[in-house]
Parts: C-alpha cells; structure tokens; sequence
C-alpha cells in the first residue's frame, strides 16, 4: 500500500546574501506530486511537524553543508509545543541545532499567543535559530513579531513597492537584532529596491528557482543596477539637516535678494522645480557681492536669479557625513562653505546640510575614537572591533575573530624589563597593522592581548606575518599563540557568542609548545591545529573542516 510519502519530494531555494553573493542557507520546500498536503498539514500539526522531518532528512540526503530553512506552521508550534521529532531529526543527521532555522508560517489568527512564544522559546534554548516568514502579507500582529523577537525577517516581495515600510522594518530589525531577507525577487529591479532599503538577504525566480538539486551558483545583479554602493560608516545625514530657503525656479534675483535680507540666518537659496527638486543653488555672499556691484541692481533685480547660481550639491537622505565630505571635496575650492541639498528618494529637497555642522561632529567623533586607543600601540579597543563582529553578522558575512598573545608574556616582563617588553608589545602592533588588509581590523585590547577580525582568504599571510618571525625581548625568544573562530552566516548572533567560541581555542594555543595557531569552526566541535606541537603526552582533539582559501 502507498504512503503519501511516496509522491512527496521536496526542492530547495536558496537563501542570498546580498552583500556578498554567496548562498546563506537553503530553504526545504514541500513539493507533493499529488493531492495538497500542504492544507492538510495546515490543519494538522502532527502531519506539519513530521513535514519538517522529512525536509530535514532530504536535505541530508542530498549532502548540504549549508544552514537549513524548514517551514512550521505557527499553529503547529502552539498546539505541540515544540518539536522533539526535528530536534532527533537534526542530531541524528549530524547537524547542529543553530544550522536549522525554523521559518514560522502564517496564519497567526487564532493561534494562541503564548502557547506560541513558550514553544519558541523552548526551541531557541535548543539552539534553533528563528524566522518570522510572510510579514507584509500576512496576519503577524507587531506587537507579536517583536515578542517573537526573531533572527530574521521575511518580507514579501510585494511590499517593495513601499519602500519607506522596508527601511522601517529593517530599522526594527537592526533593534531587534534580526537580519532582514525578502522573499519572491523576481526582477533586478526588485532586487535592487530590497538592497536600498537595506535588505541583507533574498529569495526568489530572479536569484535562484526552487530546484531538486541544492544550487551552487545563484545570480545577484550588480549593486550599480539602480543602488548606490554601500555608504561609508558614520554619522547619519538626518542628524545635521537644517530647513532650506527655497524659492521657485523662475524666481526673480530680486526676490533672492529681499529673502536674503530680511533672513540674515540664511546662508543660500536653492531655486526648485515644480516637484521640488533643486535645479540652482545661490549662495549668499557670492550673489550679494554681485548685486552690490556697480549697476549690480539694475542688471540683475528683474532677471532670473538662477543666472546668478551654481549647479546644486545634492546627497541622499540615506547618506553619511563622510559622503557630504565627498560631495564637497569633489566641488571647486570657491564653493566649499555652500550649502548642500539633502533630497529624498524622489529627489525632493528636504533641507541642507552645513559643512562646519558636519566638520564640528566629525571632529568630536574623532576625539571620542581616539580616547579609545590603546596608548601603547594607538590601535584601537575591543569596543571597535566587537561593533564591527556585529555589523558584520548583520550583513550575513563570513568572517574570521582571532585573538593574538605572547607566550608566558609576565616572564618577558619579569626577567627582560617592562620597557622591552613594551617594546614587543608594539612591535607586534605595528606588524599585525602593516599585514592587514582593506577589510582587516586590529584591536589591542590591553597588556598583550590582540583581536584581529579578517575576512577567511587573508588569514594565511596574517597568521605568517606574526608566528613566521624570530621574536624576542632583551634578547630572550619569544613565541607566540593564535587562535581563530571561524564564522560563516548564521552560525553565531552576535559578538558575545562568537567570543564564547573563541575562549576555549585559545586554551588549546596556549597549550601548544612554540608558535601556535588553532583554528575552529562556529558551532561545530573540535579544531584544527595549524601550528605548534603538543606537549609529550597528551592527545589531539578533533579537526574540523574549514573555509575554502584559509587552509
């Protein structure tokens, strides 16, 4: 007799980052040959949890590595409570707990709401990561979604055509400490609105189909399609945007004139369209100059002031200090104190910004990271480069945490001096500054403990600019040890727990006899020993399998 699963296959769509263009996990889609299992499990939740058994164990069968999406009807973790089942499915198969996320599938009406957090909760304590599936065209109540709290965010494709809604779900999303994806990208025009609206992640037709096989390749249009690239760090544009003076295009330089004067405060004019895009601007002291010169009035009084202007300096609403600094930068010396326009994303002027405004912020910004660095070696804290691990894990990249230290360092200091130990201290600041690369940060996070946050491929060269030479102090040789967290998307949630997983690799370095490195992968056990040897006695532990490029 025949099981309905006999006609029950199942396909993957991969999940994008789009940052980076790599597959950040591949979501299990139901695929029934025949009848609608996928109703009946709607109204079944132990025919939906045994569901996610069987995406689990296809995802085995076809030999992924990737982190799993599994769909659960949020019905069925109210009424069960949980999912033991998927737990067993997950270890038996070898995977973690936090490779799995569980993708909660609407509706919400009816489900009773705590019955539903306890499940995910209790799912969460197991290590399942969580994803609030179909916002924006489902039921989700907000005030639930930010009960759920979730890892991720999956908005329907169809709510890019409101932009303002996506940029206000991923601003929820950054305090919630959840990344954002949107499902059912299907043109590059729709790809490029979710990557402006600051979507991390992406499904759909466009990226990679639904398909029996896991893909390898998956297609992300170039940024340039219709998205700026990334800004620069830095204070907000919003947070210096002054109200601007603004007059119509066709406006007389008469008019200018009598709005200048009578509003000493006002330091130029932008001249907009009927949409109210800046098309001149009229800065103060040059138009007033011109008009106090001999005849200036009765040659200029009634004609159009925009002869009288410059070409407008605009940016972003989205912008960055840094990137006013750009605009201004790019313009002539003789317009550096004119005020920039700041449009909105139909290229509406919304106000201006003031150079000294942003000069005087960035100045104190400055003085703020530079009460921040260690005074031995100016690098800066740990502060810097835990903020950085989180940005990083908010973009859905593969990133590298390792932690660097000389060897029985009080030793040095004890018997070469504290002077030559400094010495070496900044030494193996300047070498570890020296070998970094555009995307590497080094921190000193005091005595001679080192962070370093590098992309996969550098670690190589890093790790031989600083085990590979002869050190010493006061002529005494000194080794050091390296150790290093590998963290690929989704494998840990912020800096903390990539912290948590580098704690005990650097106890196996220390325990290593002469320059060591250990290397180990986020949420898989054991590591991999790249240097040194153990001591006469003791036994290795496990090794475990390692990007591509740092092996």
């Amino acid at each position: 007799m025949h099981s309905w699963t006999d006609t029950l296959r199942f396909a993957f769509q991969p999940v994008v980052n789009l940052t980076t263009g790599g597959v950040a996990g591949l979501e299990i889609l139901a695929r029934p040959e025949t009848g609608d299992i996928l109703a009946e499990a709607r109204r079944d939740p132990e025919l939906d949890g045994q569901l996610a058994v069987l995406a689990v164990r296809a995802a085995v069968r076809k030999e992924t590595l990737l982190p799993l999406h599994v769909n659960v009807f949020a019905g069925t973790l109210a009424d069960l409570g949980g999912l033991t089942p998927l737990h067993d499915a997950v270890r038996e198969a070898g995977r973690l707990p936090w490779e799995v996320t569980l993708d909660v599938v609407p509706p919400y009406t009816h489900v009773p709401q705590r019955a539903l957090l306890e499940a995910l909760a209790a799912l969460r304590d197991q290590g399942f990561r969580i994803s609030a599936d179909g916002v924006g065209d489902g039921d989700l109540p907000l005030r639930l979604l930010t009960d759920i709290a979730p890892d991720l965010v999956k908005l329907d494709a169809s709510l890019l055509a409101r932009p303002a809604a996506v940029r206000a779900m991923r601003t929820l999303c950054d305090e919630l400490g959840a990344l954002l994806a949107v499902e059912g990208v299907e043109t590059e025009l729709q790809c490029a609105a979710a990557q402006s609206a600051g979507a991390q992640l992406a499904q759909g037709e466009l990226l990679a189909p639904p398909a029996r096989l896991p893909a390898a390749d998956v297609y992300v249009p170039s940024r340039s399609f219709g998205v700026a690239s990334a800004p620069r760090s830095g204070p907000s544009v919003r947070e210096f945007v002054r109200p601007a003076a603004l007059l119509p295009a066709g406006a007389s330089a008469g008019q200018v004139r009598a709005l200048l004067t009578g509003s000493p405060d006002v330091s130029g004019v932008l001249l907009v369209d009927q949409e109210g895009v800046p098309v001149r601007s009229v800065h103060r002291s040059r138009f007033l100059l011109s008009m106090s010169g001999r005849y200036g009035h009765a040659l200029y009084a009634d004609r159009p002031a925009a002869k009288l202007g410059d070409p407008p300096r605009t940016v972003g609403i989205d912008a960055t200090a840094w990137e006013v600094l750009d605009v201004v930068a790019d313009g002539g010396r003789d317009r550096t104190s004119d005020d920039v326009a700041v449009v909105d994303h139909y290229g509406r002027c919304v106000g201006v910004v003031r150079l000294a405004d942003l000069v005087r912020a960035l100045a104190e910004t400055r003085v703020e990271e530079a009460a921040g660095l260690n005074p031995l070696t100016r690098l800066p804290g740990s502060d810097a480069i835990t903020g950085e691990v989180d940005r990083r894990i908010a973009d859905g990249r593969t990133f590298a945490l390792s932690w660097l230290d000389v060897d029985h360092f009080k030793q040095v200091n004890d018997g070469a001096g504290f002077a030559a130990g400094d010495e070496l201290i900044r030494s193996v600041g300047r070498t570890l500054q020296v070998s970094a690369s555009g995307s590497t940060r080094v921190g000193h996070i005091g005595g001679d403990d080192f962070l370093v946050l590098a992309d996969p491929e550098g670690l190589n060269p890093l790790a031989a600019s600083v085990l590979d030479p002869p050190w010493s102090a006061g002529g005494r040789p000194v080794t050091l040890s390296l150790a290093t967290i590998l963290c690929p998307p989704g494998s840990v949630t912020d800096h903390r727990q990539a912290a948590a997983c580098l704690a005990p690799l650097k106890k196996v370095a220390k325990a290593l006899r002469g320059a060591s490195w250990v290397v180990g992968r986020a949420g898989v056990p054991g590591h991999e020993v790249r240097r040194g040897s153990l001591p006469v006695g003791r036994a290795g532990s496990g090794v475990v399998g390692v990007e591509p490029g740092v092996g």
